[in-house]
């Protein structure tokens, strides 16, 4: 790994804090006034929680959806196409967590439309709409623990993860798509970078296989590997799970578990396709174990996306980290502790790792932090 004075710098997040609560420009406020005003047609790209609350508040006249077969109205507006939009009219983009730019550069080949995004209306009118949720976290996250940010920044072990770091804070800490330029959507890619080498004859634990998706990927990349567990609580996923990989089921063990700190039940919202996940409020009861009880034997790369549960599935995999020295793939996007909290975690069981982050989507969504055995790759002595 690079030498830590060939590495970037962390950013100043208190000044991109402050520049992010100030007034907008002129322009963007004069927009804001005429859409506030519904002096034209106004219009939402995205179908999300922030999309409603705008509902709520604006008049809106359609919703933009260029992929959407089936349905014909969302929130009692009508769905249409980029192309159906009229001249003239004003279009806010609430899509903030896969495509922001996409979306935005969609609306942007249209010159006869005005296009805003959400954020926008939040710096012009702070009192209409509730900042969305990852940047008022992340704004308070950083206010608490300040030194933890720092810290995790200064053990990431090579430039790109701390450019990624540096780009996707950003974003989190202002919602300002701009950030997130030269990002795209590449999930085939999430877990599997070339830093983690040729992974022959190595055991792959994926927690949380929802329908195999990556369990493939990872088969199809890696054909010399000797074994797969696979974790997945939802009956209805793990059905399919078992469909999509039986071509490789003498090497697939199916476990239909969730992975947690301790044994028990969990109350689990299975009704979210890849993003189920433990709730108080889920409609099903799912069994839990830890990762040490289910699996006594050496593995080499373990993955997690457990929709924010992977904190607590870490404290249930501890013999694994410390006496493995396997790859570990975890999301940490799905709430901003994540970013310090887990690799504090890890760090402190198995100091040997180097830290990597990487990112792949345009939006906060699906960022990934690696941690490597210094010196070795999986399935390499």
């Amino acid at each position: 790994m690079p030498a830590d004075g060939a590495l970037p710098m962390m950013l100043d997040y208190e000044a991109l804090i402050r520049d992010a609560q100030l007034a907008p420009p002129l322009s963007i406020r004069q927009a804001v006034d005429a859409v506030t005003c519904h002096a034209a047609p106004t219009f939402v790209m995205g179908r999300n929680p922030h999309a409603r609350a705008l509902m709520d508040k604006l008049a809106v006249d359609g919703v933009v959806d260029d992929f959407e077969e089936r349905a014909t109205h969302w929130n009692d507006c009508p769905i249409i196409r980029s192309d159906a939009i009229p001249s003239g009219a004003s279009v806010i983009n609430c899509a903030m967590s896969i495509s922001p730019n996409s979306a935005r550069k969609r609306i942007e080949t249209r010159r006869d439309l005005t296009h805003l995004s959400y954020i926008d209306i939040c710096r012009a009118e702070p009192s209409l709409l509730p900042l969305p949720d990852f940047v008022r976290d992340a704004r308070a996250e950083f206010e608490r623990h300040p030194d933890k940010y720092l810290d995790v920044f200064s053990r990431l072990a090579d430039p790109e993860s701390r450019s990624v770091f540096n780009r996707v804070m950003a974003y989190r800490l202002t919602g300002d798509m701009s950030h997130m330029a030269g990002f795209s959507v590449r999930l085939r890619d999430q877990y599997f970078e070339p830093f983690l080498g040729p992974l022959r004859d190595s055991v792959f634990v994926d927690c949380g296989g929802y329908d195999g998706d990556t369990t493939e990927e990872f088969i199809r990349r890696y054909p010399g590997y000797s074994k797969v567990y696979l974790f997945e609580p939802s009956r209805a996923n793990m059905t399919r799970a078992r469909s999509r990989l039986q071509a490789w089921r003498d090497t697939i063990e199916f476990v239909p578990l969730g992975l947690s700190d301790s044994p028990g039940e969990l109350s689990f919202d299975a009704d979210q396709g890849s993003a189920s996940a433990v709730s108080g409020s889920g409609t099903e009861t799912i069994q839990v174990s830890t990762l040490d009880a289910e699996i006594t034997s050496r593995t080499s790369l373990i993955k997690m996306d457990l929709e924010g549960w992977e904190l607590k599935a870490l404290h249930g995999a501890e013999k694994h980290i410390r006496n493995d020295d396997a790859i570990l793939a975890i999301a940490v996007y799905h709430t901003t502790s994540d970013f310090w909290r887990i690799p504090a975690y890890i760090l402190s069981i198995n100091a040997g790792y180097d830290v990597l982050l990487r990112h792949y989507t345009e939006g906060w969504s699906e960022t990934v932090m690696y941690f490597v055995p210094r010196g070795a790759t999986a399935g390499q002595p």
